[in-house]
């Protein structure tokens, strides 16, 4: 198929499903946060300039997009149906935009007195919480919860395993930090100090260059992973 420019392009509507293909899936959905990490770091470049307007839905949009192209078809904008997760019962599709609208205003709002990881924190559970996307809701939060530690220190770290990578393998801290937070609000209070302990170890694990749980070899290339977290 060619686009408007004369350029062959996929079309909006190719996507290969996990369940017909896996290998295959597996493959774009790799491929597709190698591109959505290459993005992050342009916005995060922007972040560190702009501060904090550059942290916004359309931002969040492109993050999506980036995390889930060819592999749904509702990539890059907010749900508009039900879903359902194991855990928890995420809020009905029509308080969505509301939702997020609030999201991003308390993100703005406590830019500059909230910590980085109290912030990052409140970015990675609440994004959770929500829900907003009907696909890549984890690599999405997990994108934005490390924009913020960048933005608010200033700059991008060291280390070649970032943050977003770590969390995908060492799962259990990230859904033990999620419960207390979501426990927490439940008892009408916002708070997520796990959560603010377990960022502030993998940044630093990121920054000294530790290998993932099994090891990763001289280009970096993890070995071996505990779980892996696959949304």
């Amino acid at each position: 198929m060619l686009d408007s420019r004369g350029r062959l392009s996929c079309g909006a509507q190719v996507f290969v499903l996990g369940e017909e293909n896996r290998t295959l899936y597996d493959r774009i959905q790799e491929h597709n946060l190698a591109r959505q990490y290459d993005l992050l770091i342009n916005c995060i470049e922007i972040g560190v300039i702009q501060g904090v307007r550059a942290f916004d839905k359309y931002m969040l949009w492109a993050l999506n997009a980036a995390a889930v192209s060819n592999i749904s078809q509702f990539g890059g904008r907010f749900r508009e149906e039900p879903i359902y997760l194991k855990d928890h019962k995420p809020p009905h599709f029509l308080h969505v935009p509301h939702l997020m609208d609030q999201f991003n205003s308390t993100v703005q709002e406590n830019w500059f007195t909230w910590s980085q990881y109290v912030l990052a924190s409140y970015v990675l559970w609440r994004l959770n919480w929500i829900h907003p996307f009907i696909e890549g809701n984890g690599r999405t939060a997990r994108a934005a919860c490390y924009y913020t530690l960048c933005a608010k220190a200033g700059g991008l770290p060291g280390g070649r395993i970032i943050v977003p990578e770590r969390v995908r393998h060492e799962g259990e801290p990230y859904y033990e930090a999620l419960r207390e937070a979501d426990q927490a609000w439940h008892n009408g209070d916002l708070s997520f100090p796990k959560m603010e302990a377990y960022l502030a170890r993998l940044l630093d694990e990121q920054v000294m260059d530790m290998p993932l749980p099994g090891g990763h070899d001289s280009e970096g290339r993890p070995l071996s992973f505990g779980p892996e977290i696959s949304n």
